[in-house]
């Protein structure tokens, strides 16, 4: 990533002159010809040289390091998004976010109960299901369940040959370097947090196609497809998968729509018309 020296000198003075002395535990002092901190005080706050921050606030400095910026985005009481702003006009990755992990976000919780008629299911970025609402129940009971134990759509693909038995292998080799390309992507995002180390090392044990394609390193966020599921009481049925992020992007909300002039929107009616007990008895296929 390239820094922005100018956005950058132009964002710092603009955050200085915002804050006043008291806010940052400084006295006020005599009567300031200026509004906001001086550049010695924000310095002083963040532990650097006064001519150096001189040098960032006139667009003539080095990159400064990651340490230099957590310093800054502390000095000037940055909030979350002004510090990511800052990080990227320097031209470095901001940190990563707290995960909300297994804990479903009330937001996602509400749009989920207000999708009587629609498929939806709520999954971490990892692949585990949290919670799903009644129509993906009927649809996609059996693939994975919120016990933690069977839950994850990742470890189903590649542990389980029922679930894409339906597909040809050509589909099959493309779902799986999807599923590996996304799973990479979520694994750098969480640092390598034990969960994510911890399915990752499972599945190089128990899948050799995982492990071959684990070490192409291909990294894409899966934000939508096309799935078929074989349902033993209303059929084949192809659907769209949109999926929308949560804020920080490590829970997805993923909404399943049959796509325009197919069989598959008067299948999931048929599906909607049976009762609880009649679609958990026949129990859907395969993803």
């Amino acid at each position: 990533m390239d820094m922005d020296r100018a956005e950058l000198s132009d964002f710092l003075r603009r955050r200085r002159e915002r804050l006043r002395p008291e806010e940052v535990g400084l006295p006020a002092g005599a009567r300031r010809r200026t509004p906001g901190l001086r550049r010695e005080e924000v310095s002083q706050l963040a532990g650097m040289s006064a001519d150096y921050y001189m040098r960032l606030e006139q667009a003539r400095s080095p990159q400064p390091s990651t340490q230099i910026l957590a310093s800054l985005a502390h000095a000037l009481r940055l909030t979350e998004d002004e510090r990511d702003h800052l990080y990227l006009l320097a031209g470095h990755r901001p940190p990563a976010d707290r995960l909300a992990g297994d804990h479903v976000r009330p937001g996602l919780l509400y749009l989920l109960d207000e999708l009587k008629e629609t498929p939806a299911h709520i999954t971490n970025d990892i692949g585990d299901l949290l919670a799903h609402n009644t129509m993906a129940e009927a649809l996609l009971g059996c693939i994975c369940s919120v016990r933690e134990q069977d839950r994850n759509f990742v470890w189903r693909w590649f542990t389980d040959p029922t679930v894409r038995r339906i597909y040809s292998p050509d589909e099959r080799r493309q779902h799986s370097r999807a599923y590996v390309a996304d799973l990479r992507a979520s694994i750098t995002r969480r640092g390598g947090d034990a969960a994510s180390t911890r399915l990752v090392a499972g599945l190089r044990a128990a899948s050799p196609e995982f492990a071959d394609l684990w070490e192409l390193h291909e990294v894409a966020v899966r934000r939508s497809s096309r799935i078929r599921v074989d349902h033993p009481a209303v059929g084949p049925v192809e659907l769209e998968c949109e999926t929308l992020l949560s804020p920080v992007e490590d829970q997805k909300l993923v909404i399943f729509t049959p796509p325009p002039g197919t069989p598959a929107s008067e299948r999931l009616n048929v599906l909607r018309a049976l009762n609880h007990d009649e679609y958990a008895r026949a129990a859907p296929a395969h993803r």
